[in-house]
């Protein structure tokens, strides 16, 4: 079995994905803004991906406290602006230190 798209096969007959094409299509868009990019804008990114990842982390530890049932759409709606504006206060104040690392990671790579 083959699935195509315009002219790029991306499942091949085993079933696996064929990511080479796109991965390096990604890379080179990657590389290519990295390099127009100024370091605050980076670094803007890179807070916003830790911010992200700490949202996603408060999400999950509330999934460990037991609940009373009372919950609806609006608790939850509420509930995740709150955690989205907890993740980037922590962000903002130090973090973690995932923005740090992975904007000295870019830095040496471009």
């Amino acid at each position: 079995m083959s699935i195509t798209i315009g002219s790029n096969n991306i499942l091949n007959a085993a079933g696996a994905l064929n990511t080479s094409n796109n991965t390096n299509k990604i890379e080179q868009k990657l590389s290519s803004n990295l390099k127009d990019s100024t370091d605050e804008e980076l670094m803007d990114v890179c807070k916003s991906f830790e911010a992200y990842f700490v949202e996603q982390m408060f999400k999950e530890m509330k999934k460990t406290v037991p609940t009373t049932g009372e919950e609806n759409q609006y608790i939850t709606y509420f509930q995740d602006m709150l955690y989205q504006e907890y993740a980037e206060d922590t962000t903002e104040n130090g973090g973690i230190g995932i923005a740090k690392m992975l904007y000295e990671s870019m830095k040496r790579n471009v």
